[in-house]
């Protein structure tokens, strides 16, 4: 595929100073930049830096997205890395880098650091505090809804663009001990089932935690701000999928409570998915018969 035809509308072309040669790739690795968030800084630095580091993809913390080398082509974003026994994953992979400035550590209560320097507003960004296995102990910064929608659109479309294509995987998991991106707020496991067209793990374990709502249950909608989030998992992370306007009676499906929050599953223009209870009042029986 020609390097200046693309696989989506609307990316930006910047030519990488350093890229390989020709690749049939089998994996998809995703990374975080560990950089500042100023737009275009990190795809520029990808592009031209004395490190011979470069990537195929940049995603914005807008969900911008630009193309650094063909896709047919090596670039050099995972280093020491082995899949499943096969070392020098550049030889087989596509790289795809998130904007986000990794893992960060405690400035004071409300500020936390990046490794150069930046300081964030914890409670503003939703920066949590996670020790994993994998990643060890720090402070992650959340992706944005545009660059995790962003990204359910390059995968698939990379999918269709090369059969050769069997995997998605990040960069902590081929280069273990030495790499802790992407970070563990990244749901990795949604977007490869996503992707795959498998059932979402999260999907699985929410069923699980909930129960069918009865089959004439309507609410009201009641949104503070003119519309409500409809969620694709009773959560806070990036999921939304849609908003519901205030006023809108939608049918309830499952209910549950999850992290000490009611939440319901509910039917709205097609889509099914979880909206916060106390943003929806019950219809009597005689408003359901009006």
């Amino acid at each position: 595929m020609d390097f200046q035809d693309g696989i989506l509308q609307g990316v930006a072309f910047r030519r990488a100073k350093w890229s390989g040669g020709p690749i049939v790739p089998e994996i998809v690795i995703l990374h975080d930049t560990a950089s500042r968030l100023t737009p275009g800084a990190a795809a520029r630095d990808l592009a031209d830096n004395d490190r011979k580091v470069s990537a195929h993809f940049v995603i914005e913390r807008s969900g911008a997205l630009t193309q650094l080398v063909p896709i047919h082509q090596a670039a050099y974003h995972a280093g020491q890395s082995s899949y499943h026994g096969r070392e020098k994953c550049n030889e087989y992979s596509i790289g795809v880098e998130i904007v986000n400035p990794g893992r960060m550590t405690r400035f004071s209560v409300c500020e936390a650091q990046a490794w150069y320097g930046e300081r964030f507003d914890i409670d503003e960004l939703g920066i949590q505090e996670v020790t994993t296995p994998e990643h060890g102990h720090g402070l992650w910064m959340p992706y944005t809804e545009s660059q995790l929608n962003t990204l359910l659109d390059l995968l698939p479309a990379l999918f269709r663009a090369m059969p050769s294509l069997k995997d998605i995987t990040a960069h902590w998991y081929v280069s273990p001990g030495r790499k802790t991106d992407t970070n563990p707020l990244f749901p990795l496991e949604q977007v490869r089932s996503h992707v795959f067209g498998r059932e979402d793990p999260v999907d699985k374990a929410v069923k699980i935690a909930s129960q069918p709502a009865h089959a004439d249950d309507l609410v009201m909608i009641h949104a503070p701000e003119d519309s409500l989030n409809l969620r694709r998992w009773p959560s806070f992370n990036p999921n939304v999928i849609g908003q519901i306007p205030d006023g809108a009676v939608v049918p309830v499906l499952r209910e549950g409570v999850f992290d000490g929050r009611h939440w319901l599953r509910v039917l709205y223009g097609g889509r099914e998915g979880w909206i916060v209870a106390r943003y929806a009042d019950p219809l009597t029986e005689q408003e359901n018969l009006s």
